[in-house]
């Protein structure tokens, strides 16, 4: 987990770096980053439902040999068009990594210690996340740009040899039913969320005639992909699961906060510098303090959904990050730096108690077979939203600071934008809360009749 974090956050840094270094424009340059999350979102499904067949520990191995490699040949990489294909094929690795580590959680640590296995691995996402900025500059700075993707080779070793050494053994029994891998369907969903992934990234806030098409091309591959899984013997994802109100709302909340989360990482930056007048420096360390809540808070976090359970859990996260939500779009006006501070640290802890919480949840609830399938669809949840983040949420900040370039806003236009970017954002927090509220009414009136009984 900490692995795949870092592979994203450490190379965000270096994209000046690597647009000089191979002549390239800022566009070209960013399908370095671009070409490893769309390997992430397109395939984590599909290669959660592999492990389910063939088993978690071995595909788990394979994604990590697959990292390494990759790593291997970003470093050495003599042209960008390779750097990208190495990222694309790390991006695959990086996939592995991150479903099948907390699909194996319920078979590595007991049932009851289930929520404090899944805010450790928040833990070590929110770390890798944290690190990688500063990470990637002491390294460029000291040794160039290829040793970002070499110092993955030692790390990525070590996690081979403690996963080969620690990690259960695969139990045949615990394998999916069917042997047979629904390629079709892999293809369509794979082909659906890459079409809607890079309808969101492209041309970096304008929407034109090429993502308009972008979108129908998604829609499109969702139709078909929904047709193939009703007919298929062995579905890649079994459409009788969304049946299930309660993972189906699992998956939408996951998705609505990690909107609000890549908020403040789009936003944020924007209203420091240009409204706050903060320097480059110390806009990077505030913006440091929400990775750093988060890694300190989700192994509390973990704790408390052991012991006060995961749907209660599930509804203080959210009330947290509604509260700093509303907050933040009032206090900085007022208090400056420390009332930005402060409503973002509401706002990561209450995401690390969300998200431990709701994996905890999810994964606790599914059948064996399917722990593979499912946390790759949590991960895509929480992916997709921090995509549309990006985009729409950007889109927001614009139109609500009423200026075509955000170079040239005033201090006040930005300050009015960010307010009303995190009054949306509270809204989605708050659907998010009663989508939370009311899947526990749900839960609790499902489990009456057979207690009267």
């Amino acid at each position: 987990m900490l692995l795949s974090s870092l592979g994203t956050s450490s190379a965000n840094v270096a994209l000046p770096t690597l647009a000089q270094a191979f002549s390239a424009s800022f566009q070209e340059a960013q399908w370095i980053v671009l070409a490893y999350l769309l390997a992430i979102t397109t395939l984590i499904v599909s290669v959660g439902r592999v492990g389910d067949i063939i088993g978690r520990k071995l595909l788990l191995l394979t994604g990590l040999v697959l990292f390494i490699a990759a790593s291997v040949l970003g470093g050495i990489a003599p042209t960008l068009g390779l750097l990208i294909a190495a990222r694309a094929v790390q991006g695959l690795g990086a996939a592995i990594m991150m479903a099948l580590t907390m699909a194996m959680v319920s078979e590595a640590v007991p049932q009851e210690k289930t929520g404090s296995a899944m805010g450790l691995l928040g833990s070590m996402s929110a770390i890798g996340t944290a690190l990688g900025p500063s990470l990637g500059g002491v390294l460029i700075a000291g040794f160039g740009w290829r040793s970002i993707f070499l110092i993955n080779v030692p790390l990525g070793i070590l996690a081979w040899v403690l996963s080969r050494r620690y990690l259960p053994e695969d139990r045949h029994e615990l394998k999916a039913e069917r042997t047979d891998l629904d390629i079709l369907g892999s293809l369509w969903l794979a082909s659906s969320l890459g079409a809607y992934a890079l309808a969101m990234t492209l041309g970096r806030g304008s929407f034109g005639m090429i993502n308009g098409a972008l979108l129908l091309l998604a829609g499109t591959g969702l139709g078909l992909f929904l047709r193939t899984e009703a007919k298929a013997a062995s579905p890649l994802i079994q459409l009788k699961l969304f049946r299930d109100p309660v993972l189906s709302a699992s998956l939408a909340m996951s998705a609505l906060v990690a909107t609000v989360i890549m908020t403040t990482l789009v936003v944020g930056p924007f209203y420091l510098s240009r409204s706050l007048g903060l320097e480059t420096a110390l806009v990077g360390l505030v913006m440091t303090t929400g990775p750093l809540v988060a890694a300190l808070t989700a192994m509390p976090s973990g704790r408390a959904v052991d012991r006060f359970g995961s749907q209660r859990m599930t509804i203080v996260g959210l009330a947290a990050m509604t509260a700093g939500s509303l907050t933040l779009s009032v206090l900085p006006t007022t208090f400056g730096i420390v009332g930005y501070i402060i409503p973002l640290a509401f706002i990561t802890a209450g995401y690390a108690l969300f998200q431990t919480a709701n994996n905890t949840s999810v994964m606790q609830a599914v059948q064996p077979d399917q722990r593979g399938v499912i946390s790759g669809m949590l991960n895509l949840s929480r992916n997709l939203g921090l995509i549309t983040g990006s985009s729409v949420m950007g889109a927001v900040f614009a139109i609500a600071s009423s200026t075509t370039s955000i170079q040239s806003a005033t201090a006040e236009t930005v300050a009015s934008g960010m307010r009303t970017t995190f009054a949306v954002a509270a809204m989605l927090t708050v659907i998010a809360l009663g989508m939370a509220m009311g899947g526990q009414i749900l839960s609790r009136n499902s489990r009456t009749p057979a207690h009267d009984k």
